[in-house]
């Protein structure tokens, strides 16, 4: 149960230290590339850049990717590589608009909330086109992004320059450790091809259903979708991005084939975001404050790897047992029976809560990757979440709220400096002194930037989380009612605001082709309300916390250095470690604690069906 936790941990450990080396040695530009890499870096590079034009330069590149993204969408009808087969014998048609709207900012955004199903919805075309073109670049984004900021921090005159950053991390970061593990995940038995989907007759004739051909039935044969999965994966992970080439995700045997596999995805999904944290330390020259960092984060991980394997894996699933009967009163509400239910014919000794779990990968797989893909905000998932055990489901909600549990490519680390400099605001506070970070005095220019860009994400999760759970919107798109109802709607916004994207997928929200009657199932009546919301949710989540702290550290590298004294807040000690981690569990717990006491909380409480 513990082996694989420990396992996937200690590995990504001993590889985060000489990867996080490497990325400060690229970053800082020390390496020496070959004559035609150079030639490419000198076009693109536009010169030394301030945090305003660093950051213009950031949102043109994403504009230009948002329409780029649009049109490739809009056109995929009419592309090349679009798949023919017994489902649809006249390809890959157009998504509906607001399903490209969504689909675009998420991925642009390196969110990959998918209100689409891979296999059913999208060509070959648009998933080499689109699809890994983002993946790629969206991921780069938070990466320079921390770059610059590191820059800033350290007192340089500039913050580099944006484009050059970009082709660093894509040219000489993701592309080498994508072949690798590409060729790894084919040798595992993953599919790498560009024939359509195979057509098979089953053993049991029409199990598939029948055509009327010349007034015969002729059974329908079984399709079974494939594609170039293998150039997806890799990059899908590293990038920490998640969306899956099927719909079923990691836990589609084409996408995860074996054990193996699945520990190779998981190192990948953790593997940048941990090394990270070391490239800040070597870049900064701080190598000791970094650790106290890098401690604080695993702390927090190894609590919920923890967490979420005792109550899902440790834990029976409530729904198979027996059950009492129950009378529930609420005041001024008639009392109400729940009646006494039976125990189902289920052994679940020692292997927990299986439903929605793939038995392939071992009994604590899924509870272990469900704490890796949210503590980093890929959003890549092995099992079902929505069927995770109530208390088990707290854990991807919680590594997405608190979104600095090493995070995403730079952003977590990003997120978790404005938890930094709350602390250090507080701490000073507490002691009657100018907080410093860096011998660098944070004042309230500063503290401002780092409240817009901390507020903006429980802002994006929790008003439209309310909103929905008011309205038909989001009450006729859950799959279950009560307390688990609204932990779908939490977990939807949550994963969106995150830039997550994985979801509790008993959610209604997947209109598919513009033309209805080319889907295979009928479009939800509220989908292009979640399209239109969450994509909202997704790009303000993504800008401004990235945005704010550039000018956040800006405003930093143009003061003064204060000398270091007696009465200083050391940043590289324990007990600044504990200051960190009080300061993030507390802020966080004020944050979202009332909401997770209405989802799944309550769902652990409450009488079934509405929980134990």
């Amino acid at each position: 149960m513990w082996l694989l936790p420990i396992l996937i941990v200690g590995t990504t450990v001993l590889l985060s230290f000489p990867l996080g080396r490497y990325l400060a040695w690229i970053m800082d530009g020390k390496y020496k590339a070959p004559a035609p890499l150079r030639w490419v870096e000198r076009q693109i590079d536009t010169g030394p850049q301030s945090w305003k034009k660093y950051a213009i330069s950031l949102l043109l590149f994403n504009t230009v990717m948002f329409f780029f993204g649009y049109l490739v969408l809009a056109v995929q009808p009419m592309m090349p590589l679009n798949q023919k087969d017994a489902a649809f014998p006249d390809g890959k048609g157009m998504l509906s608009p607001t399903t490209i709207f969504n689909t675009v900012t998420s991925f642009m955004t390196n969110t990959n909330l998918q209100h689409y199903s891979g296999e059913q919805h999208l060509s070959y075309f648009t998933q080499l086109v689109f699809i890994v073109w983002n993946m790629f670049v969206s991921a780069a984004v938070g990466f320079c992004s921390l770059a610059a900021i590191i820059r800033g921090l350290r007192g340089d005159s500039h913050m580099g320059n944006y484009y050059l950053d970009m082709w660093r991390v894509v040219v000489y970061a993701f592309i080498p450790l994508s072949l690798v593990a590409g060729v790894l995940l084919m040798a595992a038995g993953m599919p790498m091809t560009l024939e359509p989907s195979a057509e098979a007759q089953t053993v049991q004739s029409a199990a598939m259903g029948t055509d009327t051909v010349d007034g015969k039935d002729i059974a329908k044969p079984q399709v079974i979708a494939r594609g170039p999965v293998a150039a997806i994966l890799p990059i899908k992970h590293f990038g920490t991005n998640g969306g899956g080439f099927f719909g079923a995700n990691s836990a589609h045997p084409f996408e995860n084939p074996s054990a193996w596999s699945n520990y190779l995805e998981c190192v990948s999904i953790l593997l940048f975001p941990f090394s990270l944290v070391v490239m800040f330390g070597r870049m900064l020259n701080q190598m000791r404050h970094a650790l106290v960092i890098y401690g604080v984060m695993m702390v927090m991980f190894v609590g919920m790897i923890v967490w979420a394997v005792h109550y899902d894996t440790a834990q029976p699933n409530p729904g198979l047992l027996a059950q009492p009967e129950q009378k529930v009163k609420l005041q001024g509400v008639d009392e109400k029976v729940v009646p006494a239910l039976g125990a189902l014919p289920v052994d679940q000794s020692g292997l927990g809560n299986l439903e929605g779990k793939e038995l392939r990968f071992g009994p604590s797989a899924g509870a272990t990757f469900s704490a890796v893909t949210t503590a980093v905000t890929c959003g890549s998932v092995n099992c079902m979440h929505d069927s995770l055990n109530p208390l088990a489901g707290i854990t991807p909600m919680v590594g997405m709220m608190l979104n600095c549990v090493f995070g995403g490519k730079g952003v977590g680390m990003i997120n978790m400096l404005i938890y930094l400099i709350i602390g250090v605001f507080l701490a000073g506070l507490m002691v009657g002194r100018t907080p410093e970070y860096l011998g660098k005095k944070v004042e309230a220019r500063e503290m401002k930037l780092a409240m817009l860009a901390f507020l903006i994400h429980p802002v994006m999760i929790l008003l439209p989380t309310g909103l929905f759970a008011a309205m038909d919107w989001g009450k006729a798109a859950t799959n279950n009612p009560g307390a688990h109802g609204f932990s779908e709607i939490l977990y939807e916004f949550t994963s969106s605001s995150a830039n997550n994207g994985s979801g509790f997928e008993g959610l209604g929200d997947t209109h598919g082709f513009n033309d209805p009657t080319k889907n295979l199932s009928t479009p939800a009546p509220y989908a292009p309300h979640w399209d239109i919301a969450c994509g909202l949710v997704m790009l303000i989540s993504r800008f401004i916390p990235i945005i704010a702290p550039l000018a956040l550290v800006a405003g930093l590298a143009a003061k003064k250095r204060t000398p270091f004294t007696s009465g200083t807040m050391r940043t590289d000690t324990i007990t600044f470690g504990f200051v960190l981690l009080g300061t993030v569990l507390l802020v966080g717990a004020l944050c979202f604690l009332p909401s997770l006491a209405l989802g799944p909380i309550a769902e652990h409480y409450g009488p079934l069906p509405f929980g134990r």
